[in-house]
C-alpha cells in the first residue's frame, strides 16, 4: 500500500521515499540487494503489503509508511535577536 512501481529504462533502480506533499526524503540505491533483502526493506519501513490488490488496508497504515522517518529540515537562520529559534522534535513530522 502506497508504494508504486516505476520502471525507467537504463537507470539504477532506487527507492524514493516522498513526504505527504510528495517532497523527496530520501533515495536508497537498490542495485545490490536481492528480493527478499527489498521486501525485507520495504517492511523495515512501515509499509503495508495487502494480502490481495483488492484487499482494505487497516486504518493504522493508510499513510504508510508508518514508521517516521527522519525530517529533512533546512538549516534554520538566527532569529533578529541572534537566537536560532527552536527545531521540530525528532519524531514530529511537519506533513502529518
Amino acid at each position: 500500500h502506497n508504494l508504486e512501481m516505476k520502471h525507467l529504462p537504463g537507470a539504477d533502480p532506487e527507492l524514493v521515499l516522498l513526504s505527504l506533499r510528495y517532497e523527496e526524503l530520501e533515495r536508497i540505491p537498490l542495485s545490490d540487494m536481492t528480493r527478499e533483502e527489498i521486501n525485507k526493506l520495504v517492511q523495515e519501513l512501515g509499509f503495508y503489503r495487502k494480502e490481495t490488490p483488492d484487499a482494505p488496508v487497516p486504518e493504522e497504515f493508510q499513510f504508510a509508511p508508518a514508521k517516521h522517518l527522519p525530517v529533512l529540515l533546512p538549516p534554520q537562520a538566527p532569529a533578529a535577536d541572534g537566537k536560532t529559534p527552536p527545531r521540530h522534535d525528532k519524531e514530529e513530522h511537519p506533513d502529518l
